[in-house]
């Protein structure tokens, strides 16, 4: 294979730095590697005297030759960069919305886009064709151009005459009077070295001194940390798909290691689809700690049009690492563990109280009626003076009572909220009881029945004075992405070497010192006006020391 253009459509704005331009004829003693050997002149080939390679190997050359040039590289670019767009402009079928999406579609569209793979593009196969083949082209361009950028490195020109100097893009003589050679040198070396320059110097037999200045070489090899940067995102991207997403259930004290992955199934022939479900493990535990919720009004209920944040407390429980990890998601703050990812997605719709307050009188007669506040969070306990522990059960935001005297929800509303209690007094006596706010208790109380029956029978009275407001579960989107942490390398890679090509450059300059002279010739990469200003200032430096820079 012996591909002799550019190859990738990055490297078509990058490997111009890359490509060594043509030099102007040299002297034969000026022709010489770094070890000083004379270079033989190249012979001029007639594309017609050239050998053509037939059969299977001239076929796997063409291919090969395809697969890294610049138009085939142009053109999988432009295909990736339209396939993406397609999956942002079409919801994809991994969304939440995409039902509500897919059913306001027209049957045209519902044939096209599913026979095409449109609602799931990032899955289909000629997504990841394309991304092997621009990864493919990537990698030949860097394995056709990386000799030539690397003989910047390996194969330095040390030696010039003023005649080649001159023939540099950036020239000029500089004429010192009552300096010899020595001297000459050494104010170059130093004038170079000021100007941060890395200096070697070369001595010939023809009584002249090559000074040869150099910086930025590494920028030669820029473009291609760029190409890792680019397949580290693209490896990252292949692994992000292998991925999934699921849904989780978060409840204060209880623990899952399961998710709950919906799948939208589309039948391309007929039209028909369906929602199935999927249960997926978890590596690790996720215990709920604490479910919270902020209401923009406090009257209103907790539903997402009246919540501007809703937090929820996890503990991971790690058997393979045995380690517990503590986390905090909120709105517009996931959380990162191990690959996966925990969101906020909802809420339940039932609404529950995360801490009651309640005001308790003595029930008992012959004691005084005593009154005492106190505050019970979600599944803890409070006690009272007389050691009697009360424990907080459950929360019905809208009680009613059965036609047989039993409690049941009416709605998920708050109206007439309650909590169920459980009380053990000192003695080892355990009941069940209602807390019920101050409208309520007073139909109860005006009703013997209920009154006899909900009331009566405890040694206290529990008035439900206030709560806060909370909803029963929020619901936790799990993503495991196990390419994430690979894309940020890929990216970061990416921006730092974009900027450290693009804002500096590979300088080179010869200055052959004679008695009294200097010959000065050279160019840059890029940036050829800075270039030109450091080397003028250098030349500035050599005819008068002192100069300033």
């Amino acid at each position: 294979m012996a591909s002799t253009q550019p190859s990738s459509a990055l490297s078509d704005v990058t490997q111009s730095s890359q490509i060594p331009p043509a030099a102007p004829p040299l002297e034969a003693s000026n022709a010489s590697d770094e070890a000083g050997v004379s270079l033989p002149a190249q012979e001029t080939v007639s594309p017609a005297s050239q050998p053509k390679t037939s059969g299977v190997n001239g076929a796997i050359d063409q291919f090969l030759n395809l697969l890294s040039s610049v138009p085939f590289g142009i053109v999988l670019l432009v295909l990736l960069i339209i396939a993406c767009m397609i999956g942002m402009l079409i919801q994809q079928i991994e969304l939440e919305t995409f039902p509500a999406y897919y059913a306001e579609l027209t049957p045209a569209e519902k044939q096209v886009y599913g026979t095409l793979g449109f609602f799931d593009i990032y899955h289909v196969w000629y997504f990841n064709l394309l991304l092997l083949l621009l990864s493919l082209n990537i990698i030949l361009a860097s394995i056709d151009h990386f000799p030539s950028s690397w003989s910047y490195i390996s194969r330095k020109k040390l030696t010039a005459s003023p005649r080649f100097a001159l023939a540099q893009k950036f020239k000029e003589q500089v004429d010192v009077p009552h300096t010899n050679r020595q001297q000459l040198t050494d104010r170059v070396v130093a004038a170079a070295r000021k100007m941060g320059f890395k200096v070697r110097v070369s001595t010939t037999e023809d009584a002249r001194t090559t000074v040869f200045a150099e910086r930025g070489v590494w920028n030669r090899l820029g473009a291609y940390v760029v190409h890792i940067g680019l397949l580290t995102i693209f490896f990252g991207g292949f692994m992000t798909s292998r991925g999934f997403t699921g849904m989780m259930p978060v409840v204060p004290d209880q623990t899952s290691d399961q998710m709950m992955k919906q799948t939208f199934n589309i039948d391309e022939a007929s039209g028909q689809h369906n929602i199935s479900a999927q249960r997926l493990q978890l590596p690790f535990k996720v215990v709920g700690v604490d479910i919270q919720q902020k209401p923009i009004k406090k009257e209103g209920g907790v539903d997402a049009s009246n919540t501007l944040d809703w937090l929820t407390r996890i503990r991971i429980d790690d058997p393979e690492t045995g380690k517990k990890t503590d986390a905090l998601v909120h709105m517009n703050h996931p959380f990162d563990y191990r690959g996966y990812r925990f969101f906020q997605a909802s809420l339940s719709p039932e609404n529950s109280a995360r801490e009651i307050k309640l005001r308790v009188s003595s029930n008992k007669p012959g004691t005084e009626p005593a009154t005492q506040e106190i505050t019970i969070k979600r599944n803890g306990d409070a006690k009272l003076p007389d050691g009697t522990r009360v424990k907080y059960v459950q929360f019905n935001p809208g009680a009613q009572f059965t036609q047989d005297g039993k409690i049941d929800f009416a709605t998920p509303e708050y109206v007439n909220p309650a909590a169920q209690l459980l009380y053990i007094t000192p003695d080892g006596t355990q009941g069940n009881a209602w807390a019920f706010n101050e409208a309520f208790l007073g139909q109860i109380s005006s009703a013997p029945f209920l009154k006899q029956k909900f009331l009566d029978p405890h040694p206290y009275f529990f008035v439900l004075t206030d709560f806060e407001k909370v909803s029963a579960a929020h619901y936790l989107s799990v993503q495991y992405d196990p390419g994430v942490k690979i894309v940020y390398v890929g990216f970061t890679i990416l921006c730092l070497t974009l900027l450290l090509v693009f804002f500096f450059s590979h300088q080179r300059l010869w200055i052959v010192v004679e008695d009294g002279t200097v010959y000065a010739g050279g160019d840059a990469n890029r940036n050829r006006l800075g270039f030109e200003d450091r080397a003028r200032k250098l030349l500035a430096l050599v005819r008068e020391p002192s100069a300033t820079t």
